[in-house]
């Protein structure tokens, strides 16, 4: 059967060459088997017939059974229309067309039933329905139509080329003939009973063809769940080939290093969550399996201390251990935060990046071939060649997600043995979305903050109230505070918004005048020496006003900087405004974040401030913006890969994943290699999807 799917799609009936080619570029379906997994996004039910004196004005497509009594041509300023009245026993409305009056003027008959079938607005109290589909009830009801007819996603060119949904419809009832639906089970059999699931070919047949609304739900349930669990499956496995194969260095030793900081230089005690995290840091790292953990925790959560307790470990076991970060402002943060707390402990903490000296380099080379270099802190330089160490033993790797995995593995390279990599984000990413994304890495979570942190208080201005806002700055900076202006800067109006910084930077300028205040400007088109100087003043408190784009979004701790002001806030994405709120806070007082918007708002953006105002847990944060932009814009580019998901929505079809994920789990701990006879048909679907290799190219 599977060789019949891999038929090239020109060879069905009806479609040839030239359609072929469109289907390939347009839909990406290059044989039978793409045809089949072409899913459709929405159904039309035609099981129900209204009448008119249930009609309501809703988007929904409806069809009556009534007739035509009467037919005119109403003059209008541009052309004509046709207006039919058509009535049943419960009323009448107008049938309305503004295009083809001869052709269907001479199609129309008086007094014949017929059916109709369309979308009804109410105008004036009556309702009508513009260029409906009429079909004469006897042809009705002769045809073999699905009750429930599928529409299939489609794009202008197909529109254009005369590829609609009907000839796709064709296609797929052609293609069923063809294949004589003998599809292979994929799943075994005491999972179908398990979960109830419907076989293959019913659910494909059930997907294109749906009788009734019950027959469609458990089509899309069933092919739900096997994509999903496929995922999962592959996932899982990874981490436990992983696991087997790969062997770490076992730190079985707790310290002189990691004690010493624990008991006498801790700046402040850990929190429960930062201690949890730990002990589960300790326990991957005591095993012989490398360790491959996420660490998950929110701006100013504490994810620093953590890291640098888990490079004591290492220190304390022999080994070097390094830090990466994606920019010099972020690698010099850490070293700077780093060597402050470890500046009791005796250890060679170094950085490296772009602009550190030659001669600098060449230490720093010696030193890491040594071993006497403990920890280095860096930006992409680490991944070098020249780069050597001696003994490897930790990666720490920061904001993850602006990381290909190609460098990631440049990183497992630098040791014989792969080092223990522990990565962090501050962007907190939504538990179905880690468990797709990230289901082959341990996963741990900060979710509390440090005591004696306040949280930030966030308010909605419209630009309509900037003068309060001003004077709200001005009392901010008696009390010696620091303010952040942030403006938009999106490629797509790169031009417009550079305008708008520097009109915003002009104004204020003028508004904060010196000698009494001096406000300071960092953009992208800047030199990064003009920028680090501008922070660098910023940071001294010699300027009271820090305007700028977005690069401040990850970068510098200034714990004095007390105001977030963001303009424009309505065009920036919730995890956005999130990460720029995150930069203020960082001290003991009271911090502000204010968001400026124009009066006119989308929902989504409503929907947007309502959340930022409300509260200040960026896991929930990343949940609403998981639910308002879909996965694919979440996690950019170079992972969205992964979840190009046919059919399953893992916002919607979240239980359907974590049952997924559960069985998955479930068979892989009774059977690792999938060898028990129950397995075989299993088995083989896994070991096809592995051979494509997509999603082992995406999560490494």
């Amino acid at each position: 059967m599977s060789n019949l799917l891999q038929t090239p799609i020109e060879y069905l009936k009806g479609v040839g060459p030239q359609r072929g080619d469109l289907l390939r570029k347009e839909l990406g379906i290059h044989k039978y088997a793409d045809l089949i997994n072409f899913y459709p996004n929405r159904y039309i039910d035609r099981t129900r017939y209204y009448k008119i004196n249930e009609l309501r004005n809703s988007p929904a497509e409806v069809q009556l059974v009534g007739k035509i009594v009467h037919i005119k041509t109403v003059e209008q300023k541009r052309g004509k229309r046709l207006v039919a009245t058509f009535i049943d026993d419960t009323g009448e409305m107008e049938l309305v067309w503004f295009q083809g009056i001869k052709w269907i003027r001479e199609s129309l008959q008086l007094n014949v039933p017929i059916v109709i079938f369309g979308k009804c607005s109410a105008f004036n109290g009556q309702y009508n329905m513009p260029h409906p589909e009429i079909e004469l009830l006897k042809e009705h009801e002769q045809n073999l139509r699905s009750a429930m007819q599928p529409v299939y996603p489609s794009t202008e060119t197909l529109a254009n080329r005369g590829i609609s949904n009907r000839v796709v419809n064709k296609m797929m009832q052609q293609l069923f003939t063809e294949t004589g639906i003998a599809f292979t089970e994929t799943l075994p059999a005491y999972l179908l009973d398990a979960l109830k699931l419907v076989p293959k070919k019913t659910a494909l047949f059930n997907i294109h063809f749906p009788k009734s609304n019950d027959d469609l739900a458990k089509a899309q349930f069933r092919l739900k769940f096997e994509e999903l669990f496929f995922i999962q499956l592959q996932l899982i496995t990874k981490n436990i080939i992983r696991k087997q194969r790969i062997k770490g260095h076992p730190f079985t030793k707790v310290g002189e290093y990691f004690n010493d900081f624990f008991n006498n230089h801790l700046p402040f005690a850990l929190t429960n969550a930062q201690k949890r995290v730990l002990k589960e840091i300790r326990n991957d790292m005591g095993g012989s399996a490398q360790m491959n953990r996420l660490l998950q925790g929110d701006v100013g959560s504490g994810k620093t201390i953590v890291a640098l307790m888990t490079m004591l470990l290492a220190l304390d076991n022999g080994f070097q251990a390094c830090l990466m970060a994606p920019t010099e402002i972020l690698a010099n943060q850490h070293y700077i935060g780093l060597s402050e707390l470890a500046k009791d402990l005796n250890i060679n903490i170094k950085i490296l990046t772009g602009s550190t000296k030659t001669a600098d380099r060449k230490i720093l080379h010696e030193e890491l071939e040594n071993g006497s270099l403990q920890i280095i802190i860096g930006t992409h330089a680490l991944l070098e060649d020249k780069v050597k160490f001696k003994n490897l033993g930790l990666a720490v790797i920061d904001e993850q997600h602006r990381f290909g995995v190609e460098q990631r593995s440049k990183l497992w390279k630098k040791n014989e043995i792969p080092p223990h990599v522990l990565v962090m984000t501050a962007t907190p990413i939504p538990r179905t979305l880690a468990m797709s994304l990230y289901g082959d890495l341990d996963i741990s979570v900060i979710d509390e903050l440090p005591p004696g942190r306040k949280p930030i208080q966030t308010v909605h201005r419209f630009d309509s109230n900037r003068l309060k806002v001003w004077a709200f700055i001005r009392n901010e900076i008696e009390k010696g505070r620091q303010i952040y202006i942030v403006y938009p800067l999106i490629q797509e109006s790169e031009k417009m918004d550079f305008k708008d910084l520097m009109d915003g930077y002009e104004s204020i300028s003028r508004d904060f005048p010196l000698p009494k205040y001096a406000v300071s400007i960092v953009h992208g088109k800047m030199k990064p020496a003009d920028k680090d100087a501008e922070m660098d003043r910023f940071s001294k408190g010699k300027t009271n006003i820090m305007v700028a784009t977005t690069v401040i979004e990850v970068g510098v701790n200034i714990p004095n900087a007390s105001v977030m002001i963001i303009e424009s806030a309505e065009r920036f994405g919730l995890s956005q405004l999130h990460q720029l709120r995150g930069r203020v806070g960082r001290g003991a007082e009271q911090s502000y974040c204010i968001l400026m918007t124009s009066h006119k708002l989308s929902s989504d953006t409503k929907t947007r401030i309502e959340t930022m105002t409300r509260t200040n847990d960026g896991f929930e944060i990343a949940e609403v913006d998981l639910k308002l932009r879909g996965p694919g814009d979440l996690m950019g580019k170079q992972q969205s890969g992964v979840l190009n998901l046919q059919i399953a929505d893992i916002v919607k079809d979240r239980e359907i994943l974590q049952l997924a994920r559960h069985y998955a789990i479930k068979i892989l701990k009774d059977d690792a290699a999938l060898s028990h006879p129950t397995h075989a048909t299993l088995r083989q679907v896994f070991v096809e999807m592995s051979k494509k290799q997509e999603i082992w190219n995406y999560i490494s």
